[in-house]
């Protein structure tokens, strides 16, 4: 499962300002337009989320205590990955998943692991455009705005 998170990761990158083909056109959902699939998410699951200026909602339950993650950093991660209708797309199940280099990861990985320190814990609620786009990649389908608790194991 791991190995199929990693692909994701790193290939979401390239996907994250993909979108659905309409007519031979891609274009990304806006972050706006989903929110309301956001908010409905953290009201239904106890979630008390503060939006980001990206789109992006996070709720941080640990802080932690070591250094913060900058793009170039390495991370090692524990994390439970879902779609909206909480079907579990991905996580780490024994071993912390990486070291993977920040900036190499999804688009909302990169703006919301920052805001916790190493030894922290986030939830994030991440629109699809800053996920996988609307030509979604593997278990993740198109236009998917997706939920993760991540524990930040390590910053290296």
């Amino acid at each position: 499962m791991k190995k199929v998170f990693l692909s994701l990761l790193l290939v979401g990158t390239a996907f994250s300002f993909s979108s659905c083909i309409k007519d031979g056109i891609c274009k990304d959902k806006t972050p706006s337009s989903e929110e309301g699939t956001i908010l409905n998410y953290a009201s239904t699951h106890g979630i008390t989320a503060t939006a980001h200026s990206s789109g992006i909602y996070y709720q941080i339950i640990t802080q932690g205590t070591g250094p913060a993650p900058t793009a170039s950093s390495l991370v090692k991660v524990n994390y439970k990955g879902r779609l909206m209708n909480d079907q579990i797309f991905d996580q780490t199940t024994t071993d912390p998943a990486g070291p993977y280099t920040l900036n190499s990861l999804i688009k909302g990985w990169q703006i919301g692991l920052p805001l916790i320190n190493e030894g922290g814990k986030i939830r994030l609620i991440i629109p699809s455009s800053l996920g996988y786009g609307c030509k979604g990649y593997g278990p993740v389908p198109s236009n998917s705005v997706l939920y993760f608790e991540i524990d930040l194991v390590d910053v290296l």
